[in-house]
């Protein structure tokens, strides 16, 4: 295999990093709501529906570049939160059944509306594993202003967040990072952070969480660039090595459960 080095390029990488940190900014403590929740798969399901969001809006003719789009995707993604927040009070011992047929039916329907699309096929690529090293820094504003506004939130809130207002905030962060990093990289970015530092408590599981991510995304990054490889794809590779190298560290490995009952 050829390495490209030519392709480390800041002016496309540096963007992709911040697009990632902004990501994570979100995505780190939520992930662990997520996590402590039981409801692992809700990321999938919003994710999925924003989606559908931007798949409907782009099928009646919105322009994908305007804020059309965004405002589709934000509205799919609150509906299919409040539908969410009110089975999870109708139905609680459902919720990730229900979760998992939600998901289905958006990823489902995304398929419907591409099926006589040309380039369907393009869009469901992007979609999943997003078009990161593409994004722009003029792109990333709008992102980074609503991270800053739900980081503010969530700590007036001090993290407490029930119902509604839990799926509608997490509604929000998901509709503003699917369209810069796709379905699958929102999924890891919840996850594999908050599951490498499982029974860590307090600030310390937060930075240790941040660290997982930040440098998952910077040697995805960098290795996508070097192998010529899809970067959306190797950073969720990435996501998961850093997660379990993260057990080497004595600070996370006796924090671990099963370790402590060892």
């Amino acid at each position: 295999m050829t390495l490209n080095w030519s392709g480390l390029d800041l002016a496309i990488l540096g963007p992709a990093c911040a697009a990632g940190l902004i990501v994570l900014s979100t995505h780190v403590p939520l992930g662990k709501q997520v996590l402590s929740r039981g409801i692992i798969f809700i990321d999938l399901a919003i994710a999925q529906i924003a989606g559908l969001g931007v798949i409907l809006a782009q099928f009646l003719g919105v322009d994908e570049a305007s804020w059309g789009v965004q405002v589709a995707a934000a509205i799919a993604a609150l509906a299919g939160a409040g539908l969410l927040a009110w089975t999870d009070r109708r139905w609680p011992e459902y919720q990730e059944p229900l979760i998992g047929t939600l998901f289905a039916l958006a990823a489902t329907g995304g398929l419907l509306l591409l099926a006589n699309n040309p380039q369907g096929g393009e869009h469901l690529k992007d979609l999943l594993v997003g078009q990161i090293l593409w994004v722009s820094y003029g792109q990333l504003v709008p992102a980074l202003l609503l991270s800053v506004a739900l980081l503010a939130f969530m700590g007036w809130r001090r993290g407490e967040l029930h119902g509604l207002l839990f799926y509608g905030l997490f509604a929000l962060a998901i509709t503003s990072s699917v369209q810069l990093v796709g379905v699958y990289l929102v999924f890891a970015s919840l996850i594999i952070p908050a599951l490498a530092t499982a029974g860590m408590q307090g600030r310390g599981r937060l930075v240790a969480a941040y660290v997982v991510g930040a440098l998952g995304y910077a040697s995805g990054l960098v290795l996508s660039a070097v192998l010529d490889l899809p970067s959306g794809a190797l950073i969720v590779w990435m996501l998961a090595a850093c997660g379990l190298l993260a057990q080497l560290v004595p600070a996370v490995r006796r924090s671990h459960p099963a370790h402590r009952g060892a």
